[in-house]
């Protein structure tokens, strides 16, 4: 018997082959890369669970984003740790805030990058929790303000971006609402609209001194569980305003990736949180994979699963590889 008229290995055979039919791209243009924000200056504080990530005051998120923005990497997402904590998340909502003061200074000092702001209580609670609680309940329509009054802030202090990622119903309406109203019409939304109760979060929780002191966020993070109700968040946002959705975490959730980008016709982020990024910074660490091939398929396949942007702390690393 001859050889098959179909040799797919034909199309494999030399790297301009493989480039040339290549058929899902990775640019540093894709990429978002989050910062952690604290008090103080000149601090760099490494995150242990997270080696090669750190808390940085203003003026280091600022050299970050200058460094992130000469790679390609056209966005960062800022988070918040306050000075000072309390039960109405006061830190959150003030105009000078460590976000608020971090975005001013990084849309002044480092031309052309895009902030975004994470719009969440947790980081600024004493209870560690993302809402208005009333003994052990976190109170929904009680929360929407405070998330709005945040938004507002964040972005009359240049945030191009508010990301609200708290799970509450109905907070994008809200949002929107309270933007429109302050006359920030022009900035758009990015809703965490499938956001799921992993464990996966854990390293984050570290770097931002957010866990919760009592219980845990079942009530209104996603059952791992569900694909229809994220189906069902994502349709829901977008209808109540929602410009961009996003999916997190990233990789045990392609799926739900893949389901949202045949559902929806806004763009589609992806988190790919800090446990993804702690499990292979470490096994790398140990010799067990190749660092920076393991990183770059992992990008991929999340892009491959439908996402138009991905939030990574590996933003800068495979911004370099992908720019040789």
């Amino acid at each position: 018997m001859g050889f098959p008229a179909q040799r797919p290995r034909r199309l494999r055979r030399t790297e301009a082959i493989r480039s040339l039919v290549r058929e899902t791209d990775l640019s540093a243009g894709d990429l978002v890369l989050p910062l952690f924000v604290c008090p103080g200056k000149r601090v760099r504080q490494e995150i242990g669970s997270m080696p090669g990530q750190f808390n940085l005051s203003a003026d280091e998120a600022v050299a970050e984003a200058q460094e992130a923005r000469s790679l390609g990497v056209p966005a960062v997402i800022l988070f918040g740790i306050p000075p000072s904590k309390d039960a109405r998340a006061s830190g959150a909502y003030d105009p000078h805030g460590i976000v608020q003061e971090a975005a001013s200074a990084i849309k002044k000092e480092a031309q052309g990058m895009l902030v975004v702001a994470d719009v969440c209580l947790c980081e600024y609670t004493d209870h560690g929790h993302c809402g208005v609680v009333q003994g052990d309940d976190i109170l929904n329509d009680e929360t929407l303000d405070l998330l709005a009054k945040t938004a507002v802030s964040q972005a009359r202090a240049g945030a191009d971006i508010v990301a609200p990622s708290d799970m509450m119903d109905g907070r994008v309406a809200a949002i929107r609402s309270a933007l429109d109203a302050a006359g920030l019409d022009q900035v758009p939304i990015l809703s965490y609209a499938a956001k799921y109760a992993s464990a996966f979060y854990g390293p984050f929780r570290e770097a931002a001194q957010s866990a919760p002191k009592f219980g845990d966020r079942r009530s209104h993070q996603m059952d791992p569980a569900n694909v229809r109700e994220a189906l069902k968040e994502v349709l829901l946002d977008v209808e109540e305003g929602a410009d961009m959705v996003m999916v997190k975490p990233a990789l045990p959730y392609l799926d739900v990736i893949c389901r949202v980008r045949q559902a929806v016709n806004v763009p589609v982020a992806a988190y790919h949180v800090s446990g993804e990024y702690a499990m292979l910074a470490a096994a790398a660490r140990n010799g067990w994979i190749d660092r920076e091939r393991v990183m770059l398929e992992s990008l991929v396949s999340i892009r491959r699963a439908g996402a138009d942007l991905i939030v990574t702390y590996f933003a800068k690393e495979a911004a370099r590889l992908l720019g040789k």
